[in-house]
């Protein structure tokens, strides 16, 4: 990558300096980290909320990541696919569009209040979020020198974290409101208002969302980004026909499957295990504000390993991390009340660097099939649809405390990928 070439977009004869084209871009890419932070960790708060409006099980609630998460199986390879075709700027926009389709399908569904139609809205969502991942986090590695690339990837994820911090406290004020109405006594049809009530409280929050997305679109459209022509100008470190051939990338994918799928798992619990009588016992939306310190401390995780992670090894840091992790899940799973309740939230603080780092390590050296691999990478953010299902049933058998004991697995991944997994062959 040390040989990547930019053309600027400014006049002839005002050609502005490579350095000040990067800045910019990675300035405005910050926005889209932060708008699909916030999406997804939304997300949490919908599952708690839906679960009450149609009465779900755990396992049947977890169908919001699966559907969520599962599309990044089906749209990733295609989305490298194509913007590989229309270049990083145009994946950019194309992604959001679909992104504010997918939040406008919230307004039928909540009408109506057909769980299927909540389930096809977050799908397509999730599918403008596929392809805006696939277009950004290799857009981030290319832009800039590749020793760098690690931390340049953990600086714009900080403001991802930001979104996930925001999103928790939006969704409490906004949704989880109207899940605090007492409903002791009611009959059918008092039951039946209140869940369409509650259900209809999603229309607002996503029309916003909508808006939003269509305004970045509109924003990304009409900037003038530098174009990186690793695709055309730069062969791979090791030959080869297809990413796939690259040992270090596939192990890579399966560090990104357990990775999200491990964060997506705990997210996706949190409220509901704060809730517990022997944990915090809060109400739904007051478990919702202390989500905000999970995904807090990821952000607070990121910017210090932005700066951190310019003088310390990538792998060994992932791998830290991914022991510290260990741990706290650990003590989560045989404690009980504040101790427990601290653990699972500590999580997100040294959750913080490992999607970047891993990531990175992964596209190191991959040349013109930098697009490719990036796909790849996005196909395994699937675990996110895969294994909160896993550890649904696990809480629906031998409890919501013990399901914990999952994700530890996961973390034992990531610190092997850390220490041995990343290394080119």
């Amino acid at each position: 990558m040390a040989g990547i070439t930019t053309s600027s977009s400014a006049p002839a004869g005002a050609k502005a300096p490579a350095g000040q084209n990067h800045q910019f871009a990675l300035i405005a890419l910050t926005s889209l980290f932060f708008m699909w932070g916030f999406i997804t960790c939304l997300n949490d708060i919908l599952v708690p909320h839906l679960k009450n409006v149609f009465q779900l099980n755990y396992t049947q609630s977890m169908l919001i990541q699966f559907c969520f998460f599962g599309a990044y199986f089906i749209v990733s390879l295609p989305a490298g696919a194509l913007v590989k075709r229309i270049s990083y700027k145009w994946g950019i926009v194309v992604g959001l569009a679909i992104c504010a389709v997918g939040c406008v399908m919230f307004i039928p569904a909540a009408s109506y209040r057909v769980y299927a139609l909540f389930l096809a809205a977050l799908f397509v969502l999730a599918a403008g979020v596929t392809i805006l991942q696939v277009a950004a986090n290799p857009y981030v590695t290319v832009l800039g020198p590749p020793d760098t690339a690690a931390s340049r990837l953990t600086l714009t994820q900080a403001f991802n974290s930001l979104g996930t911090t925001i999103a928790p406290i939006f969704g409490a004020l906004l949704i989880l409101s109207a899940a605090t109405v007492a409903v002791t006594n009611a009959t059918p049809e008092q039951l039946d208002a209140i869940h369409a009530a509650e259900a209809a409280t999603v229309k607002f929050p996503y029309l916003i969302l909508a808006a939003a997305f269509l305004v970045l679109a509109v924003i990304f459209a009409a900037l003038k980004l530098p174009d990186v022509d690793d695709e055309e100008d730069l062969d791979p470190m090791h030959g080869g026909g297809s990413a796939w051939q690259y040992r270090h990338l596939v192990l890579g994918m399966i560090g990104i499957f357990v990775y999200v799928g491990a964060e997506v798992s705990i997210g996706s619990f949190l409220v509901n295990f704060l809730s517990q009588p022997d944990i915090g016992g809060l109400q739904e939306s007051e478990a919702a504000h202390y989500v905000a310190y999970f995904w807090g401390g990821a952000m607070v995780g990121r910017f210090i390993g932005a700066v951190v992670m310019r003088y310390v090894d990538d792998g060994k840091a992932l791998a830290f991390n991914a022991l510290i992790v260990a741990i706290l899940l650990v003590v989560t799973v045989m404690t009980t009340g504040h101790v427990a309740m601290w653990a699972i939230l500590a999580v997100g603080l040294f959750n913080s660097i490992m999607f970047p780092t891993i990531f990175s390590l992964a596209l190191h050296g991959l040349g013109r099939f930098t697009s490719q691999g990036s796909g790849i990478l996005c196909l395994g953010i699937v675990g996110g649809a895969l294994l909160p299902v896993l550890q649904g049933v696990l809480a629906d058998t031998i409890g919501i405390h013990l399901a914990f004991l999952m994700p530890i697995l996961c973390y034992a991944y990531i610190a092997y990928y850390g220490i041995k997994g990343h290394k080119l062959r």
